[in-house]
């Protein structure tokens, strides 16, 4: 009787770890593997790219990458993270791509790695050149750089780290501005309120449709900006006159994403039309992990309503897309809508492995902290 009543026990411990997507220890373990992964692999961070043509590594998609070991390092530190980050940025002179002239949100991601190791040392080299990068594009007095709701990620959490580093609001200000203006006037407003989620670009909305009708939604486009908005709030504290226009944003986007997951725990590359380009994507997935994961972790969302959503995610990723060896699968390539680079598979190898790995890392240490602290 005590044996099978032990067997019972233990098989209802093993349907609760899966069913909660592993332990605290078992997801760091998975993100310092994938991490591994992409250190070995690339393990010069000096190295142009060379993906249709040369480019250099502080390119946007590299600069995602930072960001996730960044947040990596946060909660497991390790002294060769930091090292194989110096290197990198050594190596472009702590200055965004293109120089100090650039008002490309994609030249300016690379930053956000420059103000975290700012905030670390109080070495000034670190963001010298980002200042004058920001305050030449503050000078022209021009809001619509971000016509494309990628670039929210890219370049909005660059001015609150420079804002949060110096205390200097025009920063803050001026990234408010710019969002605003992608929000309401970009394409006549890049965010649908009605339904909490964003077009990709002027392109995007109405009268544009999918095949059955719907909206495009881009998994990962929205997720760049959820993203962003958990950054920003990060950075400027829940005082401060603009969290709570930032926070209705994420709650609305958090309400519209939890609708939308697949019922294995991973979201479509089109988010609310299946039929064109339903199926798995990890970048998209990861993002929305990181932000429901946050939103919980800071009292902004119900752990009882989301975390369910984002341990299926969890476990969906682990199970779906990590390899042995801690490759990737499921990573949509670069582009900007629901069809770039389909179609996808658990052993396709996108044209770029570090902003998947980046994101994968972002939603990895958020959602370690949920396990480990609460």
């Amino acid at each position: 009787m005590k044996r099978t009543i032990l067997i019972s026990l233990l098989a209802m411990a093993t349907l609760c770890t899966w069913a909660q997507g592993g332990t605290a220890s078992e997801v760091l373990s998975t993100a310092q593997k994938v991490n591994q992964y992409f250190m070995k692999k690339y393990s010069d961070p000096t190295i142009p790219t060379n993906v249709g043509r040369i480019r250099p590594s502080s390119l946007w998609t590299r600069a995602v990458y930072y960001e996730g070991l960044m947040a990596l390092n946060e909660v497991a530190p390790e002294q060769r993270y930091i090292d194989y980050t110096d290197e990198w940025a050594n190596y472009h002179k702590w200055t965004p791509r293109n120089g100090i002239t650039t008002t490309d949100a994609d030249d300016q991601c690379c930053a956000q790695t420059y103000l975290d190791r700012y905030a670390m040392t109080k070495d000034a080299r670190m963001i010298e050149h980002v200042r004058e990068n920001l305050d030449h594009q503050m000078s022209t007095g021009k809001m619509g750089y971000w016509t494309w709701i990628d670039a929210i990620q890219m370049a909005m959490p660059v001015y609150s780290k420079m804002y949060k580093v110096t205390g200097e609001r025009k920063y803050l200000d001026h990234a408010m501005k710019m969002y605003t203006w992608s929000r309401d006037t970009c394409g006549g407003g890049l965010f649908n309120t009605k339904e909490g989620l964003w077009w990709r670009d002027a392109d995007y909305v109405p009268p544009y449709k999918e095949s059955d009708g719907q909206n495009c939604y881009w998994s990962r486009g929205s997720g760049w900006v959820y993203a962003a908005l958990v950054k920003v709030m990060t950075d400027i504290g829940k005082k401060d006159k603009y969290y709570k226009r930032l926070k209705k944003d994420f709650v609305m986007m958090s309400e519209a994403l939890l609708k939308c997951q697949r019922a294995d725990g991973l979201w479509n590359p089109s988010l609310m039309s299946p039929v064109t380009y339903g199926g798995k994507e990890l970048t998209g997935t990861a993002l929305f992990l990181y932000g429901m994961s946050w939103g919980i972790n800071n009292g902004v969302l119900k752990a009882k309503k989301y975390r369910p959503v984002c341990d299926r995610a969890w476990a969906a990723l682990v199970k779906d897309c990590v390899h042995a060896d801690g490759f990737l699968g499921w990573v949509q390539g670069t582009g900007k809508d629901p069809s770039a680079g389909q179609p996808l598979s658990y052993t396709k190898v996108p044209d770029f492995e570090d902003y998947g790995t980046g994101c994968f890392l972002l939603g990895a240490a958020e959602y370690y902290k949920l396990l480990n602290f609460r």
